[in-house]
């Protein structure tokens, strides 16, 4: 039988080191609000498009949540665009 490995979130089993599971978390974490953004204007995906400065298969992109396509330069970028301001935490762990 083999031996199960347990991880405390879902970027920690897919990243390979904690580093690159933060960084998947915060992508995730600012798509998520950007979804929520666009979600709450009632935009459709080309107008959202337009708003981020983006295309609209991105758009596709984001709103589904595709976080491997995105840096979060990017990510930072559209926000901006739709403005917002990003604000960095550090948590102690």
């Amino acid at each position: 039988m083999s031996k199960s490995e347990t991880f405390s979130s879902v970027w920690d089993a897919l990243a390979d080191t904690p580093e690159q599971a933060a960084n998947l978390r915060a992508r995730a974490e600012l798509m998520q609000q950007i979804a929520a953004i666009v979600k709450e204007s009632k935009w459709t995906q080309v107008e959202a498009a337009a708003q981020c400065g983006i295309t609209q298969p991105r758009m596709n992109d984001l709103l589904r949540g595709r976080v491997s396509r995105f840096s979060l330069d990017a990510l930072v970028n559209v926000a901006t665009a739709i403005g917002r301001r990003v604000h960095l935490e550090l948590e102690v762990t």
